[in-house]
């Protein structure tokens, strides 16, 4: 089962019907246009939206028909002394992560975005984390973001430069107690990498 992100809603794309609620309403993909689902989505009464299809590779098929796939890469970065790599930006606490540009590994991609957000540099990858995905939108249009994310380490103790053009207004290193208070105010889909063993330890 895919779970994407629209603000702090998120939409379960399932093959099973078992969940319908008022709250949790299920819809079938095939006979649900983008606009519709989105406006659900924007209801104050509703908590999250499932979209249904038996078979999970048409059900897959027609959401990204509704909203076509953008792919990103960043990084969860924990320095030797424990703190984590966090920025802040559109009012939101987020981790550094960017556009994959064309014919980029992945894993570059990653690094890369990292460096410009932030200015750290000497990062060394440690494994992937979970691809999360979300919808934005630019210029009008609704897109659906798969972003690649990788646990990274360093030892970087120069000056962070937040990347001011992106709208990044902070790129700081929070402890693990600030972690807990600032998730408060982050985006959900970056929330489960802070679940993931040994990330926090």
């Amino acid at each position: 089962m895919y779970k994407v992100f629209f603000n702090h809603k998120p939409i379960y794309l399932t093959s099973s019907r078992e969940i319908n609620t008022d709250s949790t309403p299920l819809f079938h993909i095939k006979y649900s246009a983008k606009n519709f689902i989105l406006k659900a989505l924007k209801s104050s009464k509703i908590k999250a939206v499932y979209l249904y299809h038996k078979d999970e590779e048409k059900l897959w098929k027609h959401f990204v028909k509704r909203f076509p796939i953008v792919e990103a890469a960043g990084g969860l970065v924990k320095h030797s002394n424990g703190r984590i790599l966090m920025i802040f930006r559109n009012g939101k606490w987020d981790l550094p992560k960017g556009r994959i540009e064309k014919k980029e590994l992945i894993l570059d991609a990653a690094v890369r975005e990292v460096t410009e957000e932030t200015g750290a540099t000497d990062l060394i990858v440690l494994k992937p984390l979970p691809i999360t995905y979300h919808i934005f939108s630019r210029n009008g249009k609704h897109r659906l973001k798969k972003t690649h994310w990788y646990l990274m380490k360093t030892d970087f103790t120069r000056r962070l430069q937040p990347q001011l053009e992106e709208g990044i207004k902070k790129a700081e290193w929070k402890s693990k107690e600030e972690i807990s208070q600032l998730l408060d105010n982050a985006y959900e889909n970056i929330k489960i990498h802070f679940e993931q063993k040994g990330v926090l330890s």
